[in-house]
């Protein structure tokens, strides 16, 4: 019973739990709401980590850290900012705890050590950050301020899962100052597009880019721009968001420049972000009944070799192979790893490595050895093949790049085929309950509209496509006139 996950088609949210517990990725914490992001899922994040901030590094971009709290009148100075993120707010409002006179051993709030002002722990760092920028930025000459942050951030759900809605977790916060406005708009557009080429050449992750409604903008924001990605179960998950922020922020902390013609002009911002929720989307978007399928490009792991032998001379006999197979696939820049273990059997260590997701497992024994093949068996579609074990380190390159591929090409027809194009309300609704993804439709352009279709079914507008095209037609659910379609979904 150990390791055995919960079927899909059963209970896909019990299958989603099994596959990051057991899989190794995290682990429920002793805090309400939190995770603890275990030695595998913290790799596959580094992995993450590593070539996003290289992306960000070679447009131009630069890391720094600001504090994790932020006194509550810089949050309270951006009006729709503070009405946005007030309710998921962590306050600290002492410094100090003193031992209970009546319980010894116990602690209590010292009330004498009140702070002057509470301090929010950052949800994020808008606030804590352009009140730095006010000194940073005096002229022209400062500008563009290309500024990211590696960073942990509060939100205190109510509802939590692992990964997807936690009341901590790991991000990166990009937030920018710009002369005009539209530097600032081909910035956010610039990051939005960095975000797809992540998401679809590193997670083989297709997803859809475009704005949100201005009921789904981020809170101070002129505009949101966003990636949207189609999970297994039909529901959508927003995979990264890019704000063009205008002014807003700049007035409110009075961040201001001097122009070349000596006149002091307020600079424009944007702020950019993608979070630990993306290994989420991750899991739901390729994973299988049997664990976790991860994408070579990212794997913590990208082979695993497992001996077959009995007794000490065998074994002897396959490490000498193994060990310079090892250093053939690490040459390549391949992460591998030997499981010799005395303490499993190999049946038990693939079915292991299957639930972990590793995209190639590699079978050795004396047999193998004598005929000068290995065998290869690869976890997207958990095909073996017998493979020579000259040039093994080229058909493995190989191999990884194909895998990478064929999970990109199965998410693509996966969400190709949950776009929908409905111009009724009742067929709007029908293919919601009995298909689910993307439903194209027309929208009348109100907030009230959106509102009661969200109350209704609980989809919302995931985006208005970029370079949406015009197309006349009626809104499914008021019959008002509409001059586009947009993407509706239920979400996570």
């Amino acid at each position: 019973m150990g390791n055995e996950v919960t079927k899909r088609a059963s209970d896909y949210s019990q299958w989603y739990n099994d596959l990051v517990l057991k899989g190794g990725l995290a682990d429920y914490s002793a805090v309400r709401g939190c995770m603890v992001i275990k030695p595998y899922g913290y790799t596959l994040w580094e992995n993450m980590r590593d070539v996003l901030d290289k992306m960000f590094k070679d447009t131009g971009h630069t890391n720094a850290y600001f504090p994790l709290f932020v006194p509550k009148s810089f949050l309270e100075k951006e009006e729709g900012h503070a009405e946005g993120f007030a309710k998921e707010c962590a306050v600290v409002t002492h410094y100090r705890l003193k031992g209970d006179p009546n319980q010894k051993g116990k602690l209590m709030v010292d009330p004498e050590a009140q702070l002057e002002e509470e301090l929010i722990v950052r949800p994020t760092s808008e606030a804590i950050i352009w009140n730095a920028y006010k000194d940073w930025i005096q002229s022209y000459r400062d500008l563009p301020l290309l500024i990211n942050q590696w960073a942990n951030v509060v939100r205190w759900e109510m509802r939590t899962r692992l990964f997807l809605r936690t009341a901590e977790f790991l991000w990166q916060e990009g937030h920018t100052a710009h002369a005009t406005a539209q530097e600032a708009i081909e910035e956010a557009e610039k990051m939005l597009h960095v975000y797809a080429d992540f998401v679809e050449n590193y997670m083989a992750l297709p997803v859809m880019k475009g704005v949100k409604s201005p009921n789904e903008r981020f809170a101070g924001a002129l505009e949101t721009y966003c990636i949207e990605a189609l999970m297994q179960d039909g529901k959508a998950l927003q995979a990264g968001t890019s704000h063009f922020l205008g002014q807003n922020f700049a007035k409110a902390f009075d961040v201001k420049y001097l122009t070349k013609e000596n006149k002091q002009e307020f600079v424009w911002a944007t702020s950019w972000g993608v979070s630990t929720r993306l290994i989420g989307a991750l899991v739901m978007a390729h994973s299988d009944d049997e664990g976790l399928v991860l994408p070579p490009r990212i794997a913590p792991l990208q082979v695993v070799i497992v001996p077959i032998y009995k007794g000490p001379e065998q074994k002897m006999l396959v490490d000498q192979n193994v060990h310079a197979i090892m250093a053939q696939l690490k040459q390549k820049g391949i992460s591998v790893k030997y499981d010799d273990n005395d303490n499993s059997r190999p049946g038990w260590k693939f079915a292991e490595y299957e639930l972990k997701g590793v995209p190639v497992r590699i079978a050795i024994g004396p047999k193998d050895i004598e005929n000068g093949v290995v065998e290869v068996a690869r976890r997207d579609t958990k095909e073996k093949s017998s493979v020579p074990a000259a040039g093994l380190d080229h058909y493995i390159v190989q191999l990884l790049d194909e895998i990478q591929h064929n999970l990109y090409q199965r998410a693509l027809q996966y969400r190709d085929s949950h776009i929908t194009s409905v111009n009724s309300w009742s067929e709007f609704k029908e293919v919601l309950e009995q298909k689910g993804g993307f439903i194209s439709a027309h929208w009348d352009g109100t907030g009230e509209t959106e509102e009661k279709i969200k109350d209704e079914t609980k989809a919302t507008i995931r985006c208005i496509p970029l370079n949406n095209s015009t197309e006349e037609g009626a809104c499914v659910y008021s019959g008002k006139p509409s001059k586009q379609r947009v993407l509706f979904a239920v979400a996570y």
